[in-house]
């Protein structure tokens, strides 16, 4: 791990953008979507001879954005200052509008910011932004609803056999079919894994308070993610209030800017909030969102990307874990070196290298160049 530390001086050079769209290895839904592909958006940012990397995953047009918007205002910026280069990238995209595309675009930029710092520093991402743990729990995530009851057993199973307690299965696309897949699922990974189910919004509040009671008393579920849709803040609250015992409510993975995340806290709508670093305008903002958090003395899970998110977990005071995410497993393990396994149901940082510890294989990226 190189030791050099850059003058105060360094301005940030350039910034690199690529989108790169990897055909999932099977058809994939949720309950409220189908995809066959994921497209990721990855940035560098340089300076004084060194490099940081960041990415989120969304369409091409976020790539234009960075290269058509944000890549001059950042240019010249000071490297060792992320936040002030974050305050003028939201600045420029005022007249854009600040959730969707924009805070996915800011928030590649960004964390390349924040890793370009690391590096520059010698530093491991998360001893720059100050560690409060040395490993960060998961739980596996898929399980979607185009799945064969086999595959789905089989996924799921699998994670618990590599030693990680909790899974996550979609559920929603046919309500009729989700106690039973839910059953079946439970029986897969035995009695002791814990089985989280999302929605993503799929259901009436009646629907989502009747299929609570029956996951709960049926399969043990322990993790009701978007039951009903995330902007029905009074229906989530519904759920919190009037559902099973021993089963959280999770919502927050389409956080963009900070008021979105406290009007759902204010709201009371959730046990648990989620974020995501590459869509609620990276590092920067995914600090504040943990602020909130901890004034209201509420847990906060990461949403996919178990990467991009492995630093900065480490550094939360109220984090509590990360989803490991089939879609995007595959794409890390493919497009990155530097990747870490799971050990035991947790990740650990390899602390020998500087930044996230990730670095872009481009010969391998090409091929899928978007």
């Amino acid at each position: 791990m190189s030791m050099a530390v850059a003058s105060p001086a360094a301005s940030v050079q350039e910034i690199e953008v690529a989108a790169y769209t990897i055909p999932t290895d099977a058809p994939e839904a949720d309950g409220t979507l189908s995809w066959d592909s994921t497209t990721i958006v990855v940035v560098h940012a340089h300076a004084a001879g060194e490099w940081g990397l960041g990415y989120t995953y969304a369409d091409v047009s976020t790539a234009k954005l960075v290269e058509s918007k944000l890549a001059g205002v950042v240019r010249g910026t000071d490297a060792m200052s992320p936040e002030a280069a974050w305050a003028a990238m939201v600045g420029a995209i005022r007249n854009l509008g600040r959730p969707g595309i924009s805070s996915m675009a800011i928030a590649a930029v960004d964390v390349a910011l924040w890793d370009l710092k690391a590096r520059l520093m010698g530093l491991p991402l998360c001893r720059l932004l100050g560690s409060v743990r040395d490993e960060a729990p998961i739980y596996g995530s898929g399980g979607f609803t185009a799945y064969s009851l086999s595959r789905l057993c089989e996924q799921l199973a699998g994670w618990v056999e590599r030693g990680i307690p909790r899974v996550k299965m979609k559920i929603g696309s046919h309500p009729g079919d989700d106690p039973g897949r839910v059953r079946a699922a439970r029986g897969a990974i035995g009695p002791n894994a814990q089985l989280f189910v999302d929605g993503n919004g799929a259901y009436s509040r009646k629907q989502a308070l009747e299929l609570a009671e029956r996951f709960r008393s049926d399969a043990d579920v322990s993790w009701f993610e978007e039951p009903v849709t995330s902007d029905d803040l009074e229906g989530l609250r519904l759920l919190r209030d009037r559902g099973p015992a021993g089963m959280p409510i999770a919502a927050g993975e389409y956080g963009y800017d900070l008021p979105y995340f406290e009007r759902m806290l204010a709201a009371g709508a959730v046990d648990v909030l989620q974020a995501d670093v590459t869509r609620c305008a990276g590092i920067t903002e995914l600090r504040r969102v943990d602020g909130l958090c901890r004034a209201r003395g509420l847990p906060l899970s990461l949403h996919c990307g178990p990467s991009i998110h492995l630093h900065p977990a480490l550094a939360l005071q109220q984090f509590v874990h990360i989803e490991y995410f089939h879609d995007h497993t595959r794409i890390e393990d493919l497009l990155f070196d530097g990747v870490v396994s799971p050990d035991g149901g947790v990740l650990r940082p390899d602390l020998e290298r500087s930044g996230m510890g990730l670095e872009l294989k481009r010969a391998d990226a090409e091929r899928y160049a978007a």
